[in-house]
């Protein structure tokens, strides 16, 4: 089986966006918009993240025997990833989300997961190798839980470094949050599991210090256009965000993790690679759609 520096363990959608004035209100019908399908799912834009930033890079995840799935991996292929871990739902389909995104770039999206659901512990020890041979495990939540405990498991009896972004927010467990080295959460999330608002840099440093508690390695809260906040041990960094003409936000987070797993596995200083996972952000948001917004490494590595 192929190794990469990096592995990638999550999901993959096809992304179906319609572009419009405003977000639609319950029972409302809005008229004029523009329609896009491209390929997405929180994994895969962080998997085409990590490889457009001239990293080698392994996908774990579960699709269909669909148009979908097929689309998506002859994708992933032209993008340079290793697809082999991909495996094949015969039961259920891939899995889709639906996108609506306003005029200033703001989004609500509906995900249907099918196969991504049903991406196993089993089948994840089956390509153990993958993640051995790898520097750098990055992880999502898109796929079961008890999926992504297992990936963990392996990633740490081998030293494999484990990032993990805590998307879409939803319960984990003390001892998984214990093995995480780098912990990735936007605001929402973050109070998602410290119950605090956050809405400027020191609730964000009271915030990271709640989960320090839980994760003792790399703590980063994303405040969207006022920038990142990073925890590292006793040290705290603004990292302000670059000011941009926002069009769609839909893969920001997502463009952000995947640059970051690449810097890290370019052992790059973490404050660089946050600098780098900003830029590359900021340039998504200036664009349309999930993996069509997300930009290459020439265009943001200005280290």
């Amino acid at each position: 089986m192929s190794s990469a520096n990096i592995v990638v363990l999550g999901s993959s959608n096809t992304d179906m966006v319609v572009k419009a004035a405003h977000l639609p209100a319950p029972g409302e019908t809005i008229l004029g918009g523009q329609f896009f399908m491209v390929p997405g799912g929180k994994g895969a834009n962080q998997a085409v993240a990590a490889a457009r930033s001239s990293s080698s890079v392994a996908f774990i995840a579960k699709v269909g025997t669909d148009i979908f799935g097929q689309q998506a991996i002859a994708h992933y292929q032209q993008e340079g990833i290793l697809v082999d871990t991909i495996f094949r739902d015969e039961e259920n389909p891939s899995g889709i989300a639906l996108i609506s995104v306003d005029a200033k770039g703001e989004n609500c999206i509906l995900v249907a997961p099918g196969a991504n659901a049903t991406l196993t512990p089993k089948e994840l020890q089956s390509v153990k190798n993958t993640i051995i041979s790898g520097n750098v495990l990055l992880m999502q939540l898109e796929i079961p839980i008890a999926t992504i405990e297992q990936a963990i498991d392996v990633a740490v009896q081998h030293d494999t470094k484990i990032i993990l972004n805590t998307a879409p927010a939803q319960a984990l467990s003390d001892q998984l949050l214990q093995q995480v080295d780098i912990l990735i959460l936007n605001t929402s999330e973050a109070q998602f599991y410290t119950g605090m608002t956050i809405e400027n840099w020191e609730e964000a440093a009271l915030a990271a210090d709640y989960l320090y508690q839980k994760c003792p390695g790399i703590i980063i809260i994303t405040l969207g256009a006022k920038g990142s906040l990073l925890k590292e041990k006793d040290n705290y960094i603004q990292i302000p965000a670059e000011e941009v003409n926002a069009v769609d936000s839909t893969a920001a987070g997502d463009t952000f993790c995947g640059v970051l797993a690449a810097c890290v596995a370019k052992e790059m200083s973490i404050v660089d690679a946050v600098k780098l996972a900003s830029k590359a952000a900021a340039i998504s948001v200036t664009r349309m759609g999930a993996q069509t917004s997300i930009p290459f490494w020439q265009e943001y590595n200005i280290l």
